[in-house]
């Protein structure tokens, strides 16, 4: 069993013990945690239900309802949510002076926490809002011609598909949009998906890592592999994947990376980052205008005017908690809850599928379903409004389900309430 001087330790050689706003209360359940797991693999804790009861005593949850769409925005873990408040406090008393001079030179240290974590210079990571505003720098500051051809999926993000068709209306360059079916037959059959939409006239691809749809993993590297021969850049929208599943920036050898951090890192609404290799950042223009003195610096693009330093401070509190449960230990979790409901569901009615491949290279927590015979809206609406089960139907030209998300704080009794409900609404149907 690893003692409270062990645990202290490894959590000093991490950066964390050093964190002022990681209150004793989360320490001591991190500590009874990793007591717990001690030397076991993540595997062998994904189970270990006495564990996560630890990790689950951080949120301050609203067990009325049983919250399966942790993809869109996650709750924040208490002590991390009241660093945010602390600061946003301690700013209201002299904004000019406590904000501006005392807490904002501190994003710099995020800016080291979060590079040190993606595995890249620390001159090469920009703080921003979210993986839409990380996206956007990358979409409209890049130079591109009338008839300029970007390609992505029909899968990408909405937000980002309006960003490519604004430029498309605006600009006349030409936004081309392939399938692909789901679940893929292969990695090598998405890599072809994009090599068949290449023409002479190519100039960016953009990915997303993980899919918001169906949670589906993307080939990343395959793809920056047969694109960048080509001379074309490849943005990956990472905005599902940074702390969901772990990975370094040299794993995918991408030169661009947008997130948000309000998802699967569990920093407070409002936090993301962009990432650009510096070679690449003369080129790529920010948002709001900047100094042509910045043109290879990165802090470039966080010139959005005046915005609270207490969001963004709080990243490094919420990149402790992460790192205190481990990326392996987390995703191992992530995994173990998804297939418990998704294999259940498939195991006793013929009537499920699912459209998400249950294989943990191309998957982590979230999985797309659906029921024959069953409309997915009505389905979802029936789980929310009689079951307070929250969920997220999705519904695309080319498929259709229900997407559930859990998290690290969702317990085993919510992802059972949940499959139980789905099984009865397969054999008695739900209301008109």
């Amino acid at each position: 069993m690893t003692s409270r001087r062990e645990f202290l330790s490894s959590m000093a050689v991490a950066g964390l013990a050093a964190q002022p706003v990681f209150r004793e209360r989360a320490m001591k359940s991190l500590f009874r945690a990793n007591a717990i797991a001690g030397a076991r693999s993540p595997l062998a804790v994904a189970d270990d239900e006495t564990y996560w009861a630890e990790i689950q005593r951080a949120f301050d949850s609203d067990r009325t309802m049983i919250n399966l769409n942790n993809g869109g925005c996650s709750p924040t873990p208490s002590h991390v949510l009241e660093a945010m408040i602390r600061d946003l406090r301690f700013s209201n008393e002299l904004p000019v002076d406590h904000m501006w001079r005392v807490l904002e030179p501190r994003v710099e240290s995020v800016r080291r926490d979060l590079a040190s974590e993606f595995g890249c210079d620390v001159e090469e990571m920009a703080i921003t809002r979210n993986a839409s505003e990380a996206n956007e720098i990358m979409i409209f500051g890049l130079d591109l011609k009338r008839g300029d051809e970007v390609v992505v999926t029909n899968q990408n993000y909405g937000r980002m598909i309006t960003s490519w068709q604004q430029r498309e209306r605006r600009e006349g360059i030409v936004l081309k949009q392939v399938s692909f079916k789901v679940p893929p037959p292969s990695d090598s059959y998405l890599v072809e998906q994009f090599r068949a939409a290449i023409t002479p006239r190519t100039k960016v691809i953009e990915v997303t890592h993980i899919t918001n749809l169906t949670g589906q993993i993307m080939p990343v590297r395959q793809i920056v592999d047969m694109a960048r021969p080509l001379g074309i850049e490849v943005f990956v929208d990472g905005a599902h994947a940074f702390a969901h599943f772990p990975f370094k920036r040299d794993d995918l050898k991408c030169d661009y990376y947008g997130t948000s951090l309000h998802k699967w890192l569990l920093a407070p609404v409002g936090t993301g980052f962009l990432y650009v290799r510096k070679d690449k950042q003369k080129n790529l223009w920010p948002l709001m205008a900047a100094a042509a003195t910045q043109d290879n610096d990165v802090r470039k693009y966080e010139e959005i005017g005046t915005h609270p330093a207490a969001n963004h401070n709080a990243i490094s509190a919420a990149l402790a908690f992460h790192r205190g449960i481990g990326a392996d230990r987390k995703v191992a979790r992530l995994r173990y809850l998804r297939d418990r409901w998704a294999k259940r569901l498939l195991a006793e009615s013929s009537r499920v599928s699912v459209l998400t491949p249950l294989d943990n290279r191309q998957s982590g927590a979230i999985a797309l379903f659906q029921v024959e015979g069953i409309d997915n809206v009505k389905l979802g609406a029936w789980l929310l409004d009689k079951h307070h089960i929250v969920n997220t139907p999705i519904v695309h030209p080319e498929f259709k389900g229900i997407r559930i998300t859990p998290n690290v704080y969702t317990t085993l009794d919510e992802i059972d309430v949940f499959a139980d409900k789905v099984l009865d609404a397969v054999k008695k149907g739900i209301p008109a």
